[in-house]
């Protein structure tokens, strides 16, 4: 069988051509720049990185146990007000039964206090323990009153001012008559004292506020809720 020289003359060009590929492929794979080699991680490296990682997680760990201390504070605080406060409602109309009681006594006259009746002296004595006992019981629980009396200095914080007395002879803001006694629970004004101030004097003079029988000065003049 013969062989078509045509046959033979493309048989030699493509394997021609695929030599000079071959070349081409070679000779571009050695002039290709060395990739660089990955840089080598040493003792050193991985000891800083380890240092790092332990000052954030300590710094986390402070982190977390400020926050939980100042929540275990602020739980104790509301925990504490709670028990304080909890029973300002009831305390503040306990002092309105104590304010009737005060008020049956001074509507006694003062000639049959002095007569010595048995009947309403026992009676008397019956309703002063009652104020007494009930007073007390209240500052058991917290519930303490405001000293105000004529000559203090006016204190928004623990006063309230129901009227005016003209009076030049008295500094201004002078507490003149106490109409109702005030009290406190805890460090908070349960109720103010009502008074009575001087208007039309001097300037008065700062004066330290008023205490509450032990109530912290700087309790606040807004009413336990």
């Amino acid at each position: 069988m013969t062989t078509n020289p045509k046959d033979q003359s493309a048989t030699a060009e493509n394997q021609t051509e695929e030599t000079v590929v071959d070349a081409a492929a070679a000779n571009e794979a050695a002039n290709a720049p060395e990739e660089s080699a990955a840089p080598e991680v040493t003792e050193e490296d991985v000891l800083l990185k380890l240092t790092r990682e332990n000052e954030e997680l300590k710094d986390r760990a402070l982190r977390l146990a400020a926050e939980m201390e100042n929540l275990r504070r602020r739980t104790q605080r509301d925990v504490a007000d709670a028990r304080a406060f909890s029973i300002a409602n009831f305390a503040r109309d306990m002092l309105v039964v104590s304010d009737n009681l005060q008020r049956a006594l001074q509507a006694v006259p003062a000639e049959a206090r002095e007569s010595g009746e048995n009947g309403l002296k026992a009676l008397i004595e019956g309703v002063e323990m009652t104020e007494r006992l009930m007073l007390s019981t209240l500052e058991r629980h917290g519930v303490k009153r405001i000293e105000a009396a004529e000559g203090q200095r006016f204190d928004p914080n623990f006063h309230q001012a129901m009227f005016e007395v003209p009076n030049p002879e008295v500094p201004a803001n002078t507490v003149v008559q106490v109409v109702q006694a005030g009290y406190v629970i805890g460090e908070r004004v349960l109720r103010p004292a009502l008074v009575g101030v001087s208007t039309g004097g001097p300037k008065a003079a700062p004066a330290e506020q008023p205490s509450a029988n032990g109530a912290a000065d700087g309790a606040g003049g807004t009413e336990a809720k």
